[in-house]
């Protein structure tokens, strides 16, 4: 993706776990969903197009 995910602004997904073990950050840009986990901020997140987030979503809760 273009921009830079430093740019991004990332929040805490929903589907977190609310322990502090699961941390999972997204933040929503015009031609992604940029993924990452919020306790290694030094790796790099991935992308998922805004249309493939819903079948992301159900592959990853259906695990």
């Amino acid at each position: 993706m273009s921009s830079g995910t430093t740019e991004l602004a990332w929040f805490k997904s929903s589907y977190s776990g609310s322990q502090g073990d699961d941390c999972v950050e997204i933040a929503i840009a015009e031609q992604a969903v940029h993924v990452r986990d919020s306790k290694d901020v030094s790796r790099s997140p991935f992308a998922v197009g805004r249309e493939q987030w819903a079948p992301f979503v159900r592959f990853v809760a259906g695990r």
